[in-house]
């Protein structure tokens, strides 16, 4: 009987070329109109006002500590990430529900409560907040209060990327790495850590993306203190306001380009490993081909 690699049944193709149809222009006017309209009004009147824009004294604060708090947030998220996800993966224990429901916890609560939350925890009136003054640490309306908000609002994504991929994969290569000799850290970081690695960039991806772009919960606890708290959200923001859009959209235009940036990143990895992957594949084809060739040829000296 003849077989083909149709399906059964099949979708009409009027149906498919709608549904691509829908999903380019959905796509097009949510993300790649407003996105190339940044640009445009960024440098509508010329490339010398962005310059400026973008090098006045507040801007390059902004900046600053736009990177500064991610750079302190995202290792932190990664130990986090990885730690909480091995966790909830490889070990039982009495309350593992109600940690995996925790950890959706800032999906769910609003990043201006958040913020608030924090005031209460440590603004000036409360206990901790008021000791910690005492000893010389200020949290609130300083960067350690916005560094804690952004690490609130960021910490889920790194571990919700790695807990599905570790669940699917098992504990079977580390296990076998430890019978075989191996010690704790290089079954974590000859087995664990490859397996893991796609998952672990795309979390990172994500948190550093919202990293950069949180504005509710670091708005709150900021005190929108120019050129000391202001983040590069929040600059675009009073930029706005102060009825200075071509700061603003120059702002919004170096916000859109490192995200940008970000995911041509993750996606040149990306293609580099499928490339090291499909080399991989290649050269274990030639190495089978190369020993069934051996075996016909010892075959033909033994007859």
């Amino acid at each position: 009987m003849k077989r083909t690699n149709q399906n059964s049944v099949d979708e009409p193709r009027w149906l498919k070329f709608l549904l691509i149809a829908i999903a380019t222009a959905f796509l097009g006017v949510m993300l790649v109109i407003p996105l190339f309209s940044i640009f445009v009004e960024a440098f509508r009147q010329g490339w010398g006002l962005y310059i400026a824009s973008l090098t006045e004294p507040d801007a390059v604060s902004a900046i600053k500590l736009t990177l500064l708090t991610a750079a302190i947030v995202l290792p932190i998220n990664v130990i986090f990430g990885i730690a909480v996800a091995w966790l909830l993966t490889r070990f039982d224990f009495r309350g593992k529900q109600w940690m995996t429901t925790l950890l959706d916890l800032p999906f769910s609560v609003s990043p201006v409560v958040a913020g608030l939350m924090f005031i209460l925890l440590f603004g000036s009136y409360s206990f901790l907040g008021s000791w910690l003054e005492s000893i010389g640490v200020q949290v609130i309306f300083a960067v350690p209060g916005i560094v804690i908000a952004t690490l609130f609002v960021t910490f889920p994504f790194i571990a919700r990327e790695l807990i599905p991929l570790m669940q699917s994969q098992g504990s079977s290569e580390e296990q076998a790495a430890l019978v075989l000799g191996a010690s704790s850290w290089q079954m974590f970081w000859r087995v664990t850590l490859p397996n893991i690695r796609w998952a672990l960039l795309y979390g990172i991806i994500l948190s550093n993306a919202r990293a950069m772009g949180e504005f509710g919960a670091v708005s709150v606890v900021s005190g929108h203190i120019r050129g000391l708290t202001n983040t590069l959200p929040l600059h675009i923001d009073v930029l706005y306001n102060d009825y200075n859009p071509v700061g603003a959209f120059a702002a919004a235009s170096l916000l859109a380009f490192l995200a940008i940036l970000t995911l041509l990143l993750q996606h040149a990895l990306s293609w580099w490993e499928k490339r090291k992957y499909k080399q991989a594949l290649a050269s274990h084809a030639g190495k089978k081909d190369f020993l069934k060739t051996m075996d016909k040829k010892q075959d033909k000296v033994a007859a």
